[in-house]
């Protein structure tokens, strides 16, 4: 039996991002979403939350690229002194948490404080994920959990992907993201052990990470065709590229549009059901 979990990013960076994952998740495929606490579209994204049953809306915590929700002075090690925001990029990031200077107290407290903001909005969250996928440290992902136990939260995104070297093979833009995933991937056994150790559960692992910005409908029935049995997450990033995104900075601009266009087609969802396979939400994943 294969089971696949399409989660969409970034709900309540833009309201022309919130527009394409309500589109994506009425009229396609997707089936969870998680909600950015810190994003500019943030209310906007509440309001549409209330609309879309059945699907599995979590917290998209934010670590790096954004504000913290806590006081900058209560999360120091966490930011940049200077703006008192999250380093732009995650290479600092990586740097100080392999250094051992990210303290964990603060980082448990403001992830805490991102997943209460959006119950606090009356959202009911499935599960958590990161901003460019931090959580695959340990040291971050530890205080992540014991965050998520304290507020309820039964889940997290198993970050780590498959890496087919045939897919690789077939798009030289996916060589540099293939090599990537598959050093990171050597951190995966920790993390299943952690997040098991926590009482928590996650997938089997994601697809779509290696394929972000550049996924197509052709990309997209590779990886379907190349799907094992088991239980995956297939992450994604719908969006339109509007005015408003053009104010955010992102990577991802037409490739959002582009991702609208294969989670609505009707062709997406026959090729899932030509194989077999059926879409769950985080919801459904934690229930079960």
């Amino acid at each position: 039996m294969t089971r696949l979990i399409v989660n969409a990013d970034d709900f309540g960076l833009t309201p022309g991002v919130n527009r394409a994952v309500a589109e994506s998740c009425q009229r396609g495929i997707v089936t969870s979403t998680t909600l950015m606490a810190d994003g500019g579209a943030f209310s906007d994204a509440v309001a549409i939350a209330s609309t879309l049953r059945e699907i599995g809306i979590g917290c998209h915590v934010v670590l790096v690229d954004g504000s913290p929700i806590l006081p900058p002075a209560h999360v120091t090690s966490l930011v940049e002194g200077q703006t008192g925001r999250f380093p732009n990029e995650l290479s600092p990031v990586v740097v100080r948490a392999l250094r051992g200077q990210l303290d964990p107290n603060q980082i448990e407290a403001e992830v805490t404080a991102q997943i209460r903001k959006l119950q606090d909005a009356g959202i009911a969250v499935s599960h958590v994920d990161t901003h460019k996928h931090t959580h695959l440290l340990p040291q971050i992902l530890r205080p992540i959990l014991r965050a998520a136990r304290s507020c309820g939260v039964k889940a997290i995104r198993n970050p780590f992907g498959r890496v087919s070297i045939r897919l690789a093979l077939s798009r030289p833009v996916l060589w540099k993201r293939t090599l990537q995933v598959g050093l990171l991937n050597r951190l995966a056994k920790t993390f299943l052990r952690t997040v098991s150790d926590a009482g928590m559960v996650t997938t089997d692992g994601s697809l779509g990470v290696v394929a972000t910005g550049a996924l197509d409908e052709s990309l997209f029935r590779s990886i379907i065709e190349d799907l094992p049995e088991g239980t995956w997450e297939f992450v994604c990033h719908p969006g339109y590229n509007d005015a408003d995104l053009n104010q955010i900075q992102t990577r991802l601009r037409a490739a959002r549009e582009r991702e609208l266009a294969v989670l609505t087609a009707e062709s997406t969802r026959k090729l899932l059901q030509t194989h077999g396979v059926e879409l769950i939400s985080y919801t459904e994943l934690t229930r079960g």
